[in-house]
């Protein structure tokens, strides 16, 4: 089975750890091997270099250059409508679901 899921710019990411968890954010320069640039300036997710480790890869790839600034990244994120096409995949689903579980 091939890998579908590459690091790479413009790859939209899941914060699975950390202060933003639970946020979806866009990469913007790949820093090293281990760690990434990401901005998420639709979702509340302030530009940060940030550990593969931290993040999950998602299908939705958003079209940005290398190191583009956040204004252009918005436009884009939100032009691609990702934040409503997450929302709509059973990973967010599931999510959104043990989070009520988890409140009761």
């Amino acid at each position: 089975m091939v890998f579908k899921r590459l690091v790479q710019i413009g790859r939209v990411v899941f914060i699975a750890k950390g202060k933003d968890a639970g946020k979806i954010a866009t990469i913007v320069d790949v820093v090293d091997g281990n760690r990434v640039l990401i901005d998420g300036p639709s979702t509340g997710v302030i530009r940060c270099v940030r550990n593969l480790k931290d993040l999950q890869l998602t299908k939705f790839v958003v079209n940005v250059r290398v190191g583009q600034r956040t204004k252009k990244v918005k436009e884009a994120f939100d032009g691609a409508k990702v934040d409503q096409l997450f929302k709509q995949t059973t990973w967010a689903k599931k999510i959104a679901q043990k989070k009520i579980v988890s409140s009761l």
